[in-house]
């Protein structure tokens, strides 16, 4: 893997608790706005007969309840390791965000057989000042509310906050076309509360099963996100005695609670204590800078033996000839009675993993043309989670 010099490295501008508290406040916001939305509203829709904006209440109260949850999640993921979960309770958040997504979907099905009751059946709706106020206030908190959750979880990275974000600027859609409907009913006296009713039931539906999307990844497991593996590799290329890095796993147990490993290239010659020194200082700085638990394996490189050097440049000049965007490390040699086996492996990006036997068989043949049958290639590709 070639070195990235002179490259800033991102840092994290909050720490674990000042998250968890920016995302606190940011859930105990919620549930008050949504709590006293889901009463104006619902009062409105009980009164004139409004099917969509009983709808759009009850949208409401399952947004405060995604928001008691999620703030259940962020207490759950402060509480530090244990015995039985060494890796610490980060992951609590994920699993609110799940809970939060069950929760959207029972109450959008629910709502489903009410409207597709009211459009079966279609009752008057009276029309109210008090109606399209509310219903514009709505839109003004919701708003607020998208762009402020926004906000904030970008700043501290949290997914929760940004499907909240993304649900609240739902809710400004559904909400403007609730208002619509009332307008239509009780200016022009178009039956259409029932429809726009079904209408907001399914974008409840909707967003349930984008929130569970969003959710689910990081509890299966992802490879983190490029921003991190940036800032890892950056740091890493920042002490000159590091030749090169490759194996970079991120493994993520919540929002701000990270483990990685990697391995570091270094000359053999160097004092395996002073390696051992520069490994620390890395550690150490991936843990302060980005609050990430990095584990380093030492490669010793062997720098001064012709052949070897010869023979790395030839298969690396083989690769390059096939797609420029080839790497490979590890390389050394392993004479044998016949032949000498050339043993490294190979980075690839993931446009090319599916081509791998491809690859082998094309630089096969070019180290039999160009140094005929002395040497055989031994070739580990790398997964796609350390690419």
């Amino acid at each position: 893997m070639s070195r990235k010099k002179d490259v800033p490295v991102s840092s994290i501008t909050v720490t674990p608790s000042e998250r968890a508290k920016k995302g606190a406040f940011s859930s105990v916001i919620g549930i008050i706005c949504n709590v006293i939305l889901f009463f104006l509203k619902l009062t409105v829709g009980l009164l004139f007969g409004a099917i969509s904006i009983t709808a759009d209440a009850v949208n409401n109260l399952s947004d405060a309840s995604s928001s008691v949850v999620t703030l259940f999640g962020f207490k759950m993921s402060q509480k530090p390791a244990d015995k039985e979960h060494p890796f610490g309770h980060g992951r609590s958040e994920y699993i609110s965000g799940m809970v939060v997504a069950a929760m959207i979907l029972f109450i959008g099905f629910e709502l489903i057989k009410s409207s597709f009751s009211e459009v079966l059946d279609p009752t008057p709706v009276k029309f109210s000042v008090l109606t399209i106020i509310v219903l514009v206030l709505s839109i003004a908190v919701k708003l607020f509310m998208a762009i402020y959750n926004n906000h904030i979880g970008k700043q501290i990275d949290s997914q929760a906050l940004n499907a909240t974000a993304k649900d609240s600027f739902n809710d400004v859609i559904t909400t403007t076309a609730v208002l619509a409907a009332a307008i239509a009913e009780g200016v022009f006296s178009v039956p259409v509360d029932g429809y726009f009713g079904l209408a907001v039931s399914l974008f409840i539906i909707y967003s349930g099963v984008m929130l569970i999307k969003d959710t689910i990844n990081p509890l299966i497991g992802l490879a983190g996100t490029p921003e991190l593996r940036d800032s890892i590799t950056q740091i890493v290329c920042k002490y000159d005695k590091v030749l090169g890095y490759h194996d970079l796993l991120v493994h993520d147990y919540g929002p701000g609670n990270c483990f990685a490993s990697i391995h570091v290239e270094m000359d053999h010659d160097n004092d395996p204590m002073f390696c051992h020194e520069i490994i620390d200082s890395i550690e150490r700085e991936c843990h302060e800078v980005l609050n990430t638990n990095l584990v380093i394996h030492y490669d010793p490189i062997v720098t001064d033996n012709k052949e070897l050097a010869s023979m790395k440049s030839t298969i690396k000049d083989i690769l390059i000839s096939y797609d420029p965007s080839l790497d490979l490390h590890d390389f050394r040699m392993a004479p044998g009675n016949k032949r000498t086996k050339l043993i490294f492996d190979v980075h690839l990006p993931d446009s090319l993993y599916k081509k791998r036997r491809e690859i082998e068989n094309y630089l096969s043949v070019r180290l039999r043309d160009s140094a005929g049958k002395k040497y055989t290639a031994v070739i580990t590709f790398d997964p796609p989670s350390q690419n």
